[in-house]
C-alpha cells in the first residue's frame, strides 16, 4: 500500500492513481472517516455516477501528463549523466586497453 499511494519522481503521481483514476482511500480513512469520505458519502447515485465517469474520463489526461513528466524525467537524468561523461579522442597507433567478452 505505500508503494502503491508515494508519489514517484518519474511520473509526479502516485502507481493509485494511474491505475484506477483517483486517490486510494486508506484502511484508516474508513475506520476514522476523513472530510473526503464524508464529502462523497452525501452525494446521491446520479451525482455519484456522474462524478465518477468524469473522473474515468480524466483518467488519460493524467496518464498523458505522467508520460510527459517521465519524458521529462529521462532528459533530466540524460543530461545529468552527460555532464559527468568526458568524450575522448583516439588517434591510429594510440594504445588502447581492448577487451573480448566471451558469451
Amino acid at each position: 500500500m505505500a508503494y502503491r499511494t508515494a508519489i514517484r519522481t518519474f511520473t509526479g503521481i502516485t502507481p493509485y492513481n494511474l491505475m484506477y483514476g483517483m486517490e486510494a482511500i486508506l484502511p484508516v480513512e474508513v475506520e476514522i472517516p476523513s472530510l473526503r469520505i464524508l464529502m462523497e458519502a452525501k452525494l446521491d447515485e446520479a451525482d455519484w455516477i456522474k462524478q465518477r465517469h468524469e473522473q474515468l474520463s480524466l483518467i488519460d489526461e493524467k496518464r498523458l501528463n505522467a508520460i510527459c513528466h517521465g519524458q521529462y524525467y529521462q532528459k533530466r537524468m540524460t543530461r545529468a549523466y552527460n555532464k559527468k561523461v568526458k568524450g575522448r579522442l583516439f588517434k591510429k597507433e594510440d594504445k588502447v586497453l581492448k577487451r573480448i567478452l566471451l558469451v
